[in-house]
């Protein structure tokens, strides 16, 4: 089939490589526009751009996948089908209905659990202990079209978001490639998703990343995993936001108030709303990340403090 591969960020480029080395001609990446990025804030090329670039590939990047002019290139280029991984726009219904096959959506999350844009933060930030992909036809609903196939994954308990999406984004990609010869060969079934376990993924904040000290260790330790390494876990100290990497609660650990520290020789321990959590690395304002002892040693931290 000819396509063309539509997606955005890094975790689309596993997708894009395999789409590419299959059976399949590609003949063009949908992407979107070069987005200001860095202290310079110059614009700078989507990571599924940029791979398209080093392999002579045509990129489109309307800043509306509505646009005519887009429409008109679509038609011209006419594809069979166009593979999706986290492309970042709505899709209209006059770009959907170019391709005889329609567009196939290659989604990090066993659907219809976790629709939206953020599925795999939300498992890790709700304790799921099962995840996966699915592949499926993409329709105007969030997320709603029938599932031509899954994979699943288990989600491990020192797992952040970042881990468990580079692990996704590899197998999905096979499992993409998978669809797109079934479509091909004509022996693809998708089945509509089921009415219940409906589930609503949006996107997290940099609010939501915020640590609530006052719940429960593990829940403290799901919160932290899920927002890494976006939007970025964080808290204060002494009234400045200080990012947290990845805690491990201690079951027989002293008893703290919330956000309450205690500096070991060997350990730095933060209270929550039941056993305290070890602390990882640390990441002051304008510094680089460190393990929790060099930070607290740096800034002195005294006796009763406590991460607000």
């Amino acid at each position: 089939m000819r396509v063309i591969f539509a997606g955005t960020p890094a975790v689309a480029v596993p997708a894009l490589a395999a789409v590419a080395a299959s059976r399949h001609e590609l003949v063009a990446v949908l992407t979107r526009p070069d987005a200001p990025a860095g202290r310079g804030r110059g614009l700078s090329r989507s990571p599924v751009g940029e791979w398209a670039d080093e392999h002579g590939i045509e990129v489109l990047t309307p800043a509306r996948p509505r646009e005519p002019e887009f429409l008109a290139r679509l038609r011209e280029l006419a594809p069979d089908c166009v593979p999706v991984v986290a492309y970042g726009a709505l899709v209209p219904p006059a770009a959907l209905e170019i391709p005889r096959h329609g567009w196939v959506n290659l989604h990090f999350s066993l659907l219809p659990a976790w629709r939206g844009a953020a599925p795999v933060q939300h498992a890790v930030l709700h304790g799921d202990e099962l995840t996966g992909a699915s592949v499926f036809q993409l329709e105007e609903g969030l997320d709603t079209g029938p599932v031509y196939g899954t994979l699943t994954d288990e989600i491990r308990p020192a797992d952040t978001s970042g881990d468990l999406l580079e692990r996704l984004a590899q197998a999905g990609a096979g499992l993409l490639v998978a669809v797109l010869d079934a479509i091909a060969d004509g022996t693809a079934r998708a089945e509509p998703q089921p009415a219940d376990g409906v589930s609503l993924a949006p996107k997290l904040t940099v609010e939501d990343a915020r640590v609530r000290w006052a719940d429960p260790a593990f829940a403290v330790d799901r919160r932290i995993r899920a927002c890494t390494p976006a939007p970025g876990p964080w808290t204060t100290f002494r009234d400045e936001r200080v990012k947290l990497g990845p805690v491990t609660p201690v079951a027989n650990g002293p008893d703290l108030k919330p956000g309450e520290l205690r500096v070991e020789k060997s350990e730095v321990l933060a209270g929550t709303g039941t056993v305290p959590v070890r602390l990882g690395e640390v990441r002051a304002a304008g510094k680089r990340a460190m393990p929790a002892t060099d930070w607290a040693r740096g800034v002195r931290v005294a006796t009763g403090e406590v991460f607000a």
